[in-house]
């Protein structure tokens, strides 16, 4: 009998595409939708409730969240719900987040030759 740790696991792996280039392991399916400021994260059901994909396994992995944190995808890529790897999906404080998020932004915008 697999425990429930393992059961989430398959459940989540089961929807989930490694990225061979980035190692990002991609949720393909369901998402918060396409539009707003939580749009494309993942989503599924799991014991009657939708819960964010890539909390789900964080958790799952690793345990609780604290009130005082969040999850930064560092990979900048929000369907990527990997919890092993620093360089993916990290635990931060919730200004920390903030930071890397706006840094990413002016990262993007110099890339497309507009001045930040």
């Amino acid at each position: 009998m697999s425990s429930r740790r393992d059961r989430i696991r398959a459940k989540i792996m089961a929807r989930v595409e490694i990225d061979s280039d980035t190692g990002c392991w991609l949720w393909t399916g369901p998402t918060s939708g396409s539009d707003g400021r939580g749009a494309d994260y993942p989503r599924m059901s799991l014991d009657g409730q939708t819960v964010a994909v890539h909390k789900a396994m964080w958790t799952n992995e690793h345990g609780f969240i604290p009130g005082k944190k969040e999850l930064d995808h560092v990979c900048r890529n929000r369907r990527c719900v990997r919890p092993d790897n620093d360089r993916h999906v990290q635990m931060v404080t919730r200004k920390r987040n903030a930071l890397r998020r706006e840094e990413a932004k002016r990262t993007a915008l110099r890339c497309e030759g507009v001045d930040a």
